[in-house]
């Protein structure tokens, strides 16, 4: 276990059950950031914390492992019931790091209710009431056409009456055969369900079958001499036959199946679905996914049949991919409960069914490129902190690329500058720098301010880079003055600059006397206090770093045998002269280089003895 688990996630990690299950790993604030299944969730959660996980270069997990404050778990009778709970909480969570489906809106669904005389309509919102689901739908134009060929074809009806009813009438719908009447009982509710039952295989692509039924209904009409019925359905038999026309044949098998393709980039993902019903392309989806760098192909595929197939009623017999899932096994038992059959998840490798797959690949590579070139033609629109900002200081650049300024020290020494850089209002952490103050003695944060811009704007010149749109230092006149004689003796002119007087949030501009302030709620002053709020860390981050070394180094001064070396390791074991001062001989023995007689000496020296004439090394 590795040494730096907190006593509460180590009592935590020591009453996990061995059963299997769903665990929940959770941040300071007790935010839920993973979500994860096990087989056994002893085994699964302590593996994150053993020495050495992390190591394959994955910053992500590690990343996870260091915020991790407190994990729960629920305690599953089976994998398939722990797989179903962990889509639900990603569905309801959305956790940081797990992979999960972009909802920027709710995707339309259509609905079967379950009354006496069902409806069939589309729908964005599940109503667990005993009504099944088809869906969901990223289409919804096409959806809604295909749900008026529907109503075309079949008479379901479209009212929203509770049937049976002895106060509803007929309506115009009958009048134009589309609906059969249930509201004064025109039709059993047995033969209206049977239609409903066409209408939904209809939608579902099973058109073969619905298109024998009505072929063997016209014939007995016809030979009963209903000769009015049997045009009915012979009118439905050829709507279904051009509609049928209309689908492109991809498999000559009369086999329903979906295909899944996928498309990755950076930490976005796209997968497409090809339905195939009866061989033919019913219908093409595509979903993004999120949080997806450090994880495998198979992963990413897995966890979107996981969340795909959550909500939807129908699912076909066979799922191909072209990757083989590490948790197929309990993906087919669950999808398998779901559609009261047995489903079937492959991997494409040959012939028609791999030609498809790389079809749906390919389609799953436009759309997400065709997303990343939207992507990239709305960047160039300015947000609106930006333009805010351009418009409250009167700028006639927008201010796209803005740096701030600060000074960090204690008492006059480790004096150090930070520069800290936004873009388009988001922060640019690979161009943040910051710099040891050389030519100040003492507290100077005026002369501090004034060799930061020197050195920042000289670089930024001898390199052939370009200026920030806007410079804003921490502080006010004095500080604002600084910078601007420093941006004088380079012989820079132009270049906008400000300060921010953080008492009263003063926004201070050259030539002007009088300090500006902003509206509190504006878009600009937010994007200014985060920059300094940025500048401010930044500075204090690297200052506290440079005074702990000195301070540990002054500390070991005089022990023979501690040189820059051993002092650097003792510096990143403990952190602290404090820590260091509190540790045992044993641990400060245990740092790389340190022996225990050396690790006697600086226990003895940091606890006040005058030890500097013995060498340990030597005895």
């Amino acid at each position: 276990m590795s040494e730096s688990v907190s006593k509460h996630l180590q009592f935590k990690l020591g009453t996990l059950p061995t059963k299997p299950g769903v665990y929940l790993m959770k941040n300071e604030q007790g935010q839920i950031i993973y979500v994860g299944k096990a087989k056994r969730l002893r085994s699964r959660v302590r593996s994150y914390f053993t020495k050495g996980a992390g190591d394959d270069g994955r910053p992500q997990f590690r990343a996870l492992v260091a915020k991790v404050r407190d994990i729960e778990y629920v305690v599953t009778e089976s994998s398939k019931e722990a797989l179903i709970l962990e889509n639900n909480y990603i569905k309801t969570h959305r956790p940081r790091y797990n992979i999960y489906l972009k909802d920027d809106k709710k995707y339309p669904f259509i609905r079967i209710t379950h009354e006496a005389f069902p409806r069939i309509f589309w729908t964005r919102d599940l109503v667990r009431d005993g009504s099944r689901y088809l869906g969901p739908y990223h289409n919804a134009k096409a959806m809604r056409t295909a749900l008026d060929v529907m109503h075309k074809i079949f008479p379901v009806r479209s009212c929203t009456y509770d049937l049976p009813s002895p106060s509803v009438k007929l309506c115009l719908e009958h009048q134009i055969d589309r609906c059969d009447g249930p509201c004064e009982g025109l039709v059993e509710q047995g033969e209206y369900r049977v239609v409903v039952d066409r209408a939904v295989r209809f939608l579902k692509g099973n058109n073969t079958s619905v298109m024998r039924e009505l072929e063997q209904q016209m014939t007995r009409a016809s030979g009963e001499m209903r000769y009015e019925q049997a045009a009915r359905f012979r009118d439905q038999i050829e709507a279904l036959q051009m509609t049928q026309a209309r689908q492109k044949v991809v498999l000559d098998e009369n086999v329903n199946r979906d295909i899944i393709g996928l498309s990755r980039s950076d930490d976005e993902a796209c997968c497409t679905v090809l339905e195939l019903r009866e061989g033919r392309l019913l219908a093409q989806k595509h979903h993004f996914l999120n949080g997806i760098i450090e994880h495998t192909d198979a992963e990413i595929v897995s966890a979107f049949i996981g969340q795909f197939y959550l909500h939807t009623d129908f699912i076909p017999r066979q799922i191909h991919c072209r990757v083989a899932l590490p948790d197929a096994e309990v993906l087919g038992e669950w999808l398998s409960t779901k559609a009261d059959g047995k489903v079937e998840i492959v991997v494409s490798q040959r012939g028609l069914k791999a030609r498809s797959q790389e079809m749906a690949d390919v389609n799953a590579g436009h759309v997400l490129r065709e997303r990343q070139m939207k992507r990239e033609l709305t960047r160039d629109r300015m947000p609106e902190a930006v333009a805010a900002l351009q418009r409250d200081l009167a700028l006639t650049t927008a201010p796209r690329r803005v740096e701030g300024i600060d000074i960090s020290n204690f008492q006059g020494t480790d004096s150090v500058g930070s520069v800290v850089c936004v873009v388009d209002g988001k922060p640019r952490r690979s161009e943040y720098r910051h710099f040891r103050i050389k030519g100040v003695s003492g507290a100077d944060d005026f002369a501090s301010i004034r060799e930061v811009v020197l050195r920042r704007f000289r670089g930024l010149r001898e390199r052939g880079e370009a200026f920030p749109d806007l410079l804003m230092v921490d502080g006010g006149k004095g500080q604002l003055s600084s910078a601007v004689d420093a941006l004088r003796e380079l012989g820079i002119e132009g270049q906008p600059v400000i300060g921010l007087a953080k008492r009263l949030e003063e926004v201070f501009v050259p030539g002007s006397s009088e300090a500006l302030l902003l509206p509190r709620a504006s878009a600009s002053l937010r994007l200014l206090q985060t920059l300094r709020d940025e500048a401010h860390r930044f500075a204090n981050s690297y200052h506290q770093k440079l005074r702990t070394k000195r301070t540990v180094t002054s500390e070991l001064d005089g022990i023979s045998g501690v040189g820059p070396g051993r002092r650097q390791a003792l510096l990143q074991q403990f952190g602290s002269v404090e820590r260091l001062r509190s540790a045992a001989v044993g641990e400060i023995a245990s740092t790389k280089g340190i022996s225990l007689k050396l690790a006697q000496a600086v226990k003895d020296q940091l606890a006040g003895g005058d030890l500097r004439s013995r060498n340990p090394e030597a005895a």
